[in-house]
């Protein structure tokens, strides 16, 4: 027997009578966690933000939020409404009030996730279209510590994150083949190469980099998240071999600056090395296995009031690609 609870006609009796501008407060309550941050950036008192989050509890006949700390946590149910509610807000403000972005009288402030690679690649092109096109708008960059950024672009704390996201982007491919909804955008940005990188007068800096003299070092791993194991040591371990990582860092500007003053070997990419400012202290090496190619593609959630500011941005990160790696 099918509860009232999740009747049909009781759904259908819920939605007539709801208020839509209770999932304007529940989006705002989503986005801080908190119902008096909401409260202010909805100009309303928190009174009416916990009115509103229990007239909508009724509404949906679950419970959305819980107490946590100072804030609040939001259950399953609410996390499972809130991308739908989210698009569902924004297609109808695009719908009612179409967005416009002009770079040259902009104010925007855009935030990219990023390895310290990746912006030591792409920001300095970056800041000179910024001074010539767009003065006005700024631009923060965060660490990028995660190969599934899509997360970090739901709780927007990124507008956009820039890096090599083989599992995400397949996973997103897959879904949208089956008929799936996706949510997410990408752009291939540029193609990169991981070299194998040591100090030089290192023992292993002449001649033939074998496999065996390569698995036989001690290396210093490159890890966003703090895994101590990476790509390499899949590769490695495709080959039933594995090596001996003595030190993970999440940097590839500090596994340059350990390396350059041991002997330990570490991966970094090919195009970083000019930029590091040590390149003379460096040798690159191939690495001496087949590791899979590294793309580095932007991905965003679509949000509709921010598209065309978004293309602007893709844009002016694809300028500044092509102005390191030029056809």
């Amino acid at each position: 027997m099918t509860s009232p609870k999740t009747s049909p006609k009781a759904s259908l009796v819920n939605f007539r009578s709801l208020d839509l501008n209770l999932l304007r407060v529940f989006d705002e309550v989503m986005a801080e966690r908190s119902l008096t941050k909401a409260a202010h950036k909805l100009s309303i008192t928190q009174p009416a933000v916990s009115n509103a989050m229990r007239r909508l509890r009724e509404v949906v006949g679950d419970e959305l939020m819980v107490r946590s700390g100072q804030g609040v946590e939001p259950t399953p149910r609410a996390l499972a409404l809130w991308p739908s509610v989210r698009d569902a807000l924004a297609l109808l403000q695009e719908s009612l009030a179409p967005g416009a972005f002009e770079p040259s009288t902009a104010t925007s402030t855009f935030v990219l996730a990023m390895a310290d690679a990746t912006a030591a690649t792409l920001i300095p092109a970056l800041v000179q279209i910024i001074e010539r096109e767009a003065p006005d708008i700024s631009v923060r960059v965060l660490p990028l510590t995660t190969r599934d950024p899509r997360r970090l672009l739901d709780e927007e704390s990124a507008d956009m994150a820039v890096g090599y996201f083989p599992a995400a982007l397949a996973d997103l491919t897959a879904r949208a083949q089956s008929g799936g909804a996706v949510a997410y955008d990408s752009r291939r940005l540029y193609d990169g190469e991981y070299m194998c990188v040591m100090r030089q007068g290192h023992p292993l800096a002449s001649g033939e980099l074998t496999l065996d003299a390569y698995c036989a070092a001690r290396h210093m791993l490159v890890s966003f998240s703090g895994r101590p194991y990476g790509f390499i040591d899949e590769a490695l371990a495709s080959l039933g071999r594995k090596r001996h990582v003595l030190i993970t860092v999440n940097q590839f500007f500090t596994a340059g600056r350990v390396v350059v003053g041991s002997d330990l070997l570490t991966v970094l990419p090919r195009h970083f090395v000019p930029v590091t400012g040590i390149a003379d202290r460096l040798v690159q090496r191939p690495l001496p296995l087949n590791v899979p190619a590294v793309h580095v593609d932007a991905l965003w959630r679509r949000r509709g009031p921010q598209e065309k500011a978004m293309e602007w941005l893709l844009n002016a990160l694809a300028r500044s690609a092509r102005s390191m790696f030029p056809d």
